[in-house]
């Protein structure tokens, strides 16, 4: 693995611990000799992030879209930021990009950004791991609703354990480098059809 994707919010949260964990996570990615990929904000967890990897001497790449320049402040101290027509963009050229995926707490956005990666991952279209950092319990709820799926027959074990549920950024690190992808059929039923 050379480069991680990371999704998170471009506000900083409710808790210091959440910036604490994106300046660690940052930290983490360039203390391992490796690059980050992440949306090009200079604001939330965005900017702590890459200020923190830039600050151990990593390479920081950025996505942004052309209609996000000014809302999300774009971060103008990368290693490089591209600039991309659209949303869809953006997330392509990052899928691209990094060898691996994390998201930190955030919102909508990251929710969906994740997801994406993880249903590309599920359907076979790439084979990089996917995670969620799970500060403070963030992501506790989701994780449980990812179980259920799988209790109620929308979701394959396998599929499931794809994700990689840790609170600590060296442990997630870690598991992204050992991550070997499911060898199953996506379909549940298929079979039957």
């Amino acid at each position: 693995m050379k480069s991680v994707g990371v999704f998170c919010g471009a506000s900083p949260g409710g808790d210091p611990a959440y910036m604490a964990a994106a300046r660690a996570m940052g930290a983490a990615i360039a203390g391992r000799g490796l690059a980050l990929v992440y949306g090009g904000a200079k604001v939330g967890l965005m900017g702590g992030m890459a200020d923190a990897a830039l600050a151990a001497g990593g390479k920081v790449f950025g996505v942004m879209p052309e209609a996000l320049m000014d809302k999300e402040i774009a971060h103008t101290g990368l290693t490089r930021l591209d600039v991309v027509p659209s949303m869809h963009e953006r997330k392509a050229r990052m899928a691209e990009m990094a060898d691996g995926f994390v998201a930190l707490p955030g919102g909508v956005g990251t929710m969906e950004e994740i997801f994406e990666i993880w249903t590309w991952g599920q359907l076979g279209f790439h084979a990089k791991p996917a995670g969620f950092l799970n500060v403070l319990g963030y992501f506790d709820h989701l994780k449980a609703f990812v179980d259920h799926a799988v209790g109620e027959a929308f979701l394959k074990a396998p599929h499931r354990d794809m994700l990689i549920f840790r609170s600590d950024v060296g442990e997630m690190l870690d598991g992204l480098a050992v991550y070997k992808p499911p060898v199953v059929e996506k379909w549940i039923g298929r079979q039957e059809l």
